[in-house]
Formats: structure tokens, C-alpha cells, sequence
């Protein structure tokens, strides 16, 4: 399989002076093209900063950090923004959709601002709005949709441009366990049916219980690691939940 992102020897501070937290100590892993991976741990563990300068959001402060063959850590700005547009798709906790734009211009939005042909987008949009459950929505506000179709459509923006990876911080934390599993099911789907690579941050065992592999991280390292394998979902949400407990975090059970 070919490898998406590559995380070498990552460290990160913060602070200055005598004042300085590490918080990645020289963290080093790979997701590969269609893998879904999720990262896990404790409150501190350094998961929002490992996803923050994946992201591009933050600077390493040592490391590498390759995109297929792009080393982000060397990039400067004005290159950044270009890469964050056309290679990184974002699902975020509270959805950043624009409640003045339709759903359907909300979902086509990076494909205007690349340029891309109206022909081209309305086909990628069909595509895209049928295989996520939101085709019939895409005339409507995202303020007349539940907040389990608004994800959907921020999933739907997030894969239209085809990235090579899509990362996703606390999907779940502002839905309801109902619509945390409808969600859960379309990363599922852009996963298994349209081959997304996906990289998710989470506290909660549920949707780790969904990837292919959870990555468990402490004081800024990787501690453990759970491969699905041949495992169901359930003994797969077991198997978190007792690593969960061996490190001492705060898994949500559910």
C-alpha cells in the first residue's frame, strides 16, 4: 500500500524560557491510502497537537512531516495554503458551514475556489451528495438540517476535492449517540466505498471502535496500538476500552 502521511521523529514545544512543554516527543507513524486510523489518549496525551501541525495549522518544531511526497515542515505560507486546499480535507466538531449558502454551494465551495469548471462541479456534487444521504437536501440552509446531516454535508465538502487525506477533530463531540452513529457509518462509507484516508482524533471509544487501527498516545509518543484485524466492531471497542484503562485516560463509554 502506498503510504499517505509520514510522521518522522516529530517534536513539538511550547513556551519559552524556563517555561517550555514538549508536547510531541519524537513521534514517528504512517497511515497508508484507504486506511482509517484514529488517534486516542488522555487529556494532554499531545493528540490535538499531533493533528495540529498534520494540519498545517502548527509548526513542528523538529521532525518531518510528508503528505504523499510533500514535506509540509518545509513549506512556506503562501505554499501552505494552496497544499491545505488541494490535498487536506477538514471535518470539524462544529461543522464551519456558511448558513447563508445553500447546502449544495456549502459542499462545492473548495471546488469554486480552485477554479474548477461548473460542469465538473455539479457532477462531483451529484456523486458525492447521493453516496453521503444528502442529495435531497442540497437546496435547503444548513440551518433546517439535524446536526447529523450537517456533518454529513461538511463530510461531503470535505471529500469533494478528492485529498489525500481528510482529518477529523472530535466529529461526534457536539452530536447526540443517535447521530454519532449515523456519522460514524458515512466515515465508514467514504472509507470502505470511496477509498478516503482518514485520520481522526477522538477521546471516544465508539469511534475508535470504527477505524482500522487506533494509535494511543502518551506524554506525546505512541504508547499502544490496536489493529482491527479480523475483529468485529464490538470486541474491537473492548479491546479499546481495556487499553484505554491500562493507560489511565478518559475513553468515553458509551
Amino acid at each position: 500500500m502506498n503510504e499517505i502521511l509520514k510522521v518522522k521523529n516529530v517534536v513539538k514545544y511550547y513556551g519559552s524560557g524556563s517555561v517550555v512543554t514538549k508536547a510531541l516527543d519524537g513521534i514517528s507513524f504512517t497511515v497508508n491510502k484507504g486506511e482509517f486510523t484514529a488517534i486516542m489518549g488522555a487529556s494532554g496525551s499531545g493528540k490535538s497537537t499531533l493533528l495540529n501541525v498534520i494540519s498545517t495549522i502548527d509548526r513542528v518544531s523538529a521532525g518531518e512531516i510528508y503528505v504523499e511526497d510533500n514535506n509540509i515542515a518545509e513549506m512556506k505560507e503562501n505554499q501552505l495554503s494552496a497544499f491545505r486546499r488541494d490535498k487536506l480535507g477538514f471535518i470539524f466538531q462544529e461543522y464551519n458551514l456558511l448558513d447563508t449558502l445553500t447546502v449544495g454551494e456549502n459542499i462545492t465551495l473548495p471546488l469554486n475556489l480552485k477554479g474548477v469548471s461548473l460542469s465538473k462541479t455539479k457532477q462531483a456534487l451529484e456523486v458525492i451528495s447521493k453516496e453521503l444521504g444528502v442529495y435531497d437536501q442540497l437546496d435547503k440552509f444548513p440551518y433546517e438540517l439535524s446536526g447529523g446531516q450537517r456533518q454529513r454535508v461538511a463530510c461531503a465538502r470535505a471529500i469533494i476535492t478528492s485529498p489525500a487525506i481528510v482529518l477529523a477533530d472530535e466529529p461526534t463531540g457536539a452530536l447526540d449517540s443517535k447521530n454519532s452513529r449515523i456519522l460514524m457509518q458515512t466515515f465508514e462509507l467514504m472509507n470502505k466505498s470511496l477509498n478516503s484516508t482518514i485520520l481522526v482524533v477522538t477521546h471516544d471509544a465508539v469511534v475508535g471502535s470504527y477505524a482500522d487501527r487506533v494509535l494511543f498516545l502518551k506524554d506525546g509518543n505512541i504508547w499502544s496500538e490496536v489493529n482491527r484485524g479480523d475483529r468485529d466492531r464490538k470486541t474491537m471497542y473492548r479491546e479499546i476500552l481495556s487499553v484505554m484503562a491500562a493507560l489511565g485516560g478518559d475513553a468515553d463509554v458509551r
